[in-house]
Parts: C-alpha cells; sequence; structure tokens
C-alpha cells in the first residue's frame, strides 16, 4: 500500500536547502536520494505537491519542480498522470527498500554506512566443530522454538559470569539481537504507546517501534546537563512510557558507556515510573580499554526481575551473518516471549545454534583477537582524522565499532549525497535521530582494515572539497594539530 509525505514532514526531513552547497534545486533532489536509499522516505511514497512543498521550504515552485524532474530523470522518483509524483529506489542500488542493513556496494566503494567487521580468524575453525557436533542433532526432528539447551545454558553462564545469575529459563533464543528487540517491544507496547528512545540511537531499533505501532519519543540523553539517569526517567514520568529502549556500554553511535551507579540509578528510576528499560547489549563486548574490569549488565541493578529485559547477540563479536542473539528476562516473561516466538516460527537453524555454542565457549579467546584489531583501527581513524580534517570534533571511545563526529556545519546530507562519486557509501546524521537533528554529524567507523580507513580518510576529504567547492578545499593540516580530538 503506498502512502504520501506531508510538506511539512518532507521539509523537515531534507532541512535547510539554501545551504550555498549549490542550486536549491539540486540539493533538495539529493536530500530526497539519501532520504529513500536509507529507507526514511520508503520506494513508492508520493511526494507532495510542487506549491505546498515550495511553501515549507522558503523556495520557489519551479525550483521544486526542477528538483522532481531531475529525480525522474535519475530514476529516483516517476510521474503518474493525474497522481503526482512517486519515489522510488532505482534497481542499480542493489538495495532493500526501507530496510537499514549492508548491501551491495560498487566495485571499490567503501562502506562507512555499516559498522559491520569481518568475521576474525579463529570463526571457521568454530563453524568446522560445529559441523562435526551437528552429526548428533540429524537424528532428531530439528523442532526447537525454545532453542537448543545447550545455547541457552551457555548464554545464561555467561550472564552468570559476568555478574548476573542467569538460568537458561530466562533465556530466550532469536535470530539475531534486532528480532530479540522487535519481540520484546511487541510484549511491552502496543499500537500508541510511547517508548522512550535515546537521541541518537541505533537506526533500526527505530524502524521496530514503528512497525509495532508505538510512537518513539526522542530523548535527547548528552549535553546542557542531561545524562540518561536524568533525562530518561524524566520523560518517563511526563510520558507515562511502557519502555526505554537504550544502550548503556558503548552506546550507538555515541560510544558513551555508564558506569555502574549511573546504571542503577536509570534502571531504579525508570522503574518507578513503571517503565521497562529494555537494554540492548550488543556492543557489551566490545570493551577496547586496556585491562578494563567489565561493568554489571543493567539488569543486576533491578529491583524486580521484571524492570530490565536484555537483548543481546553474536553479530558485532563474531560476524554479522550469524544471526543468533537472545533475550534475558524473568522467568515468567520469557515463557511469555517464547510462546510468542513459536507463534512466528518452528524453530532457529541448528547449525547457527551450534556455532553460537562454540563461539560462547571459546567466547574470551575471539574477544581478545576483536578486541585488538578494533583498538588499532580506532586509534588510526582518530589520528588520520585529526590530521586530514582538523575542524571535525568527536570523543575517543571507550569501545564500540565507530566515532561520532561533529562536522561544524549542516553537511551531513549533502557529504552523504555526494560521497558516491568518491568511492564512499555513507549513513547521514539524521538518520540515527527523530525528525531533522544530527544533519551535523556523522558516524564513521573504524571496523575496516588499516590501509582501507587511510583511504576512506582520504576519499572523505574529496567528498568534503566536493560539498564545499573550491573556495574551502582543505589541505592536509600539520599532524601535530589534532584539535578535533577530544580524548
Amino acid at each position: 500500500m503506498t502512502q504520501g509525505i506531508g510538506a511539512e514532514r518532507l521539509a523537515a526531513l531534507c532541512g535547510d536547502v539554501h545551504g550555498g552547497r549549490g542550486p536549491a534545486y539540486r540539493v533538495l533532489a539529493d536530500a530526497v536520494r539519501v532520504l529513500t536509499g536509507d529507507g526514511r522516505l520508503p520506494s513508492g511514497t508520493r511526494l507532495p505537491a510542487e506549491r505546498p512543498l515550495a511553501e515549507a521550504l522558503g523556495i520557489s515552485r519551479v525550483t521544486v519542480a526542477r528538483a522532481y524532474r531531475e529525480l525522474r530523470d535519475d530514476g529516483w522518483a516517476e510521474a503518474r498522470h493525474g497522481a503526482g509524483t512517486w519515489v522510488r529506489l532505482p534497481d542499480r542500488t542493489g538495495g532493500v527498500d526501507g530496510v537499514w542493513a549492508p548491501g551491495p556496494v560498487d566495485h571499490g566503494a567503501i562502506d562507512l554506512a555499516h559498522a559491520a567487521p569481518a568475521a576474525p580468524a579463529g570463526l571457521p575453525d568454530l563453524v568446522a566443530r560445529a559441523v562435526a557436533r551437528g552429526a548428533a542433532e540429524l537424528a532428531g526432528h530439528g523442532y526447537g522454538p525454545d532453542g537448543l539447551p545447550a545455547l541457552r545454558a551457555a548464554i545464561a553462564d555467561r550472564f552468570t559470569t559476568r555478574g548476573l545469575p542467569t538460568g537458561p529459563e530466562q533465556v530466550v533464543v532469536t535470530g539475531g539481537a534486532l528480532q530479540a528487540i522487535g519481540i520484546v517491544l511487541a510484549e511491552l507496547a502496543g499500537p500508541g504507546d510511547r517508548v522512550l528512545v535515546e537521541h541518537p540511537t541505533y537506526p533500526s531499533a527505530l524502524d521496530v517501534v514503528a512497525d509495532a505501532g508505538a510512537v518513539a519519543v526522542p530523548v535527547a540523553v548528552d549535553g546542557a546537563g542531561a545524562t540518561p539517569q536524568t533525562a530518561l526517567p524524566r520523560a518517563a514520568r511526563q510520558t507515562a512510557a511502557r519502555a526505554a529502549y537504550l544502550m548503556a556500554d558503548f552506546q550507538n553511535p555515541t560510544g558513551r558507556l555508564l558506569d555502574d551507579d549511573a546504571r542503577a540509578r536509570l534502571v531504579q528510576r525508570l522503574a518507578r515510573q513503571g517503565t521497562v528499560a529494555l537494554v540492548d547489549e550488543t556492543f557489551a563486548e566490545l570493551d577496547l580499554r586496556g585491562g578494563a574490569t567489565g561493568l554489571l549488565p543493567c539488569a543486576a541493578h533491578a529491583a524486580g526481575p521484571d524492570d530490565v529485559v536484555t537483548v543481546g547477540g553474536l553479530s558485532k563479536i563474531a560476524w554479522g551473518g550469524l544471526r543468533i542473539g537472545w533475550v534475558r528476562a524473568g522467568r515468567e516473561r520469557a515463557a511469555r516471549l517464547r510462546r510468542r516466538l513459536a507463534r512466528a516460527q518452528l524453530a532457529l537453524p541448528v547449525l547457527e545454534q551450534l556455532v553460537a555454542v562454540e563461539v560462547l565457549e571459546r567466547l574470551d579467546v575471539l574477544r581478545a583477537e576483536r578486541v585488538g584489531v578494533l583498538r588499532t583501527g580506532r586509534d588510526l581513524l582518530a589520528a588520520e582524522l585529526a590530521a586530514t580534517l582538523p575542524d571535525w570534533r568527536f570523543t575517543v571511545p571507550d569501545g564500540g565499532l565507530a566515532l561520532w563526529c561533529d562536522l561544524g556545519a549542516h553537511v551531513s546530507t549533502a557529504l552523504t549525497a555526494a560521497a558516491p562519486r568518491h568511492g564512499l557509501v555513507l549513513a547521514p546524521g539524521p538518520r540515527f535521530g527523530a525528525g531533522h537533528a544530527f544533519t551535523d554529524r556523522l558516524r564513521v567507523p573504524f571496523t575496516h582494515p588499516g590501509p582501507v580507513l587511510t583511504e576512506a580518510v582520504r576519499r572523505l576529504a574529496r567528498t568534503v572539497a566536493d560539498v564545499d567547492g573550491p573556495a574551502s578545499r582543505a589541505t592536509a593540516a600539520d599532524p601535530a594539530t589534532r584539535a578535533g580530538v577530544v580524548v
């Protein structure tokens, strides 16, 4: 079913088209391409009529008409006689409409839109061990919506090792962390219910909230005295939110880490407002601090078994193609989630679950390899950006997969639109928020090998020069000038 977007809403998503980055019609067309490419404007959406959009953007109707014509000529829109203009995702993009996920990239292009590391060197051996172990499973029927007992036990043991006693009956195995988020939200919130989300946040979480029919309430939790442990409970009191989706460990995209005191205050204050904390631990094992002691899971600070629901998965610590995730909850809630999941699928792939068992049994070895590579990539990327784009500012995170960069200007969408000309794929800052926020931000992952990161920064510099124009073309700064880094 197709739908339209209002002029005011599209204008808010596109932002200022008078930014001096070329003709306004081209800036508008580029913004619509980016919105369609990253899924915020699904293919088949009817664009507003020219006159109301022109009024909302403060430009002429002729400018809007020219932008629409450029989109049609380039394959990003089509006209339907008497019905208006509709956006479409060109076949050449190879993407999946409306989905925030890595897809095919042009040969030689570098994907900086998604933080998805390659598998660690030790994973093939674990896959081979899982195949050997799987022979014993072939004598059975292969079904089991509860997940393999050995896997549920291994996940429970990992929580217990981290300081949160957990039994297998509290674990629900899912097809990745995103599916885990989806079934929990379906359990906690219904159509029209409010769900708090940190602002910025993980793009797919926003999509899942919308798919559940719930209303995402973005809450700024960094800067101007705001912290998660103060801002989220305050918003919960004001909105009567049913749940709050959050990341305490190396938040995506900011990399922020909450200490134990902040975690305790956060979950306890949310519970007093009747808001369940849905804690995403996807990045919890990606602590890049040398010799650092791990923090307790948020659920360890909860007063009651239903105050916190924890989700996690193996896509970041192991490999994105290993679609195994989990939910950790109180026994009764876990049983309800297990029944909900069983109605949607009869079983998860047995071989993938066996690989997950092998990964969890050798997690410390895999983690040491992963952390070493990521730490090297983080430090290299920070140095390259500081030397090449010294006006960009960022905090070097203690973990995670990316730098959250302040560009110093509202050019994120323009950079994303220009990037393919320079062999890059970028994700605009607004994709990590609601509306037109974060137009001055860009998430840059350090998941690529060192030489690729170095080349990616060179291409970023060329993209910046392309967007800024000849008058602002930057030369590489003195390596000693590191004004862009905040440690």
